[in-house]
């Protein structure tokens, strides 16, 4: 199947209320072009500066998403485009794309990524540090990013319960912070499911899909 059939199958199988990250990663322009012919105007990628040189040759209508782990030292080369960030995972990294963001004059959004899963590889903070970093007067007077969201990713196993359970924990978060109210904080997006999980991801309560291998094909 092309890319844009399989692109047009997702779609179709997706809730109104779930929106598609087409992730792009080690894909070449062309094949992002060709998603792109098919509708798709939001791309996911895990390296700044890979994004940054698809961002200055494809159609300036599309929104980029960086869902990979960030330096913050490279935070600068996105600043001025970057649509959605996923993975902040410290308030130093806040605190930096705030930064950023003055310098371009734009307001970033971002999603809290939270460690959902048993392996420890996965980035992301626990609760705890999420109950800290939201309770921090530093992120009060951060004019220049809005915290939409929440991202996660779950343990890479064949064990749906699992997945399941870290999905529906993360879910739990995100409900609790429903009542936040910080002016910066406004929740309404919550990242999670990628090629593998999605659908499992949009019966937890997903809003926002992670999809590469099954629309571009494996590597």
């Amino acid at each position: 199947m092309s890319i844009k059939e399989n692109l047009l199958k997702i779609k179709s199988s997706l809730p109104e209320n779930v929106t598609l990250v087409a992730v792009s990663k080690t894909k070449p322009v062309s094949h992002l072009m060709e998603a792109y012919a098919a509708g798709q105007r939001i791309f996911g990628e895990n390296k700044i500066q890979e994004m940054t040189e698809k961002w200055e040759q494809m159609p300036k209508d599309i929104k980029w998403q960086m869902i990979g782990h960030i330096q913050t030292n490279k935070v600068k080369f996105m600043a001025p485009y970057v649509s959605l960030i996923h993975g902040v995972d410290s308030l130093k990294l806040l605190e930096e794309i705030n930064k950023q963001a003055l310098k371009n004059d734009r307001i970033i959004n971002c999603l809290l990524q939270i460690h959902i899963a048993e392996e420890e590889t996965k980035f992301g903070i626990n609760e705890e540090e999420l109950e800290d970093l939201l309770a921090s007067d530093s992120l009060k007077k951060m004019n220049n990013i809005k915290i939409i969201g929440l991202m996660g990713m779950a343990t890479f196993t064949e064990n749906q319960n699992q997945i399941k359970k870290e999905f529906q924990h993360l879910k739990s978060i995100y409900e609790k912070l429903q009542s936040l109210n910080i002016k910066n904080c406004k929740l309404d997006t919550l990242s999670m499911g990628m090629s593998g999980d999605y659908q499992l991801a949009i019966a937890c309560g997903s809003t926002m899909v992670r999809i590469g291998s099954t629309i571009f094909g494996g590597r």
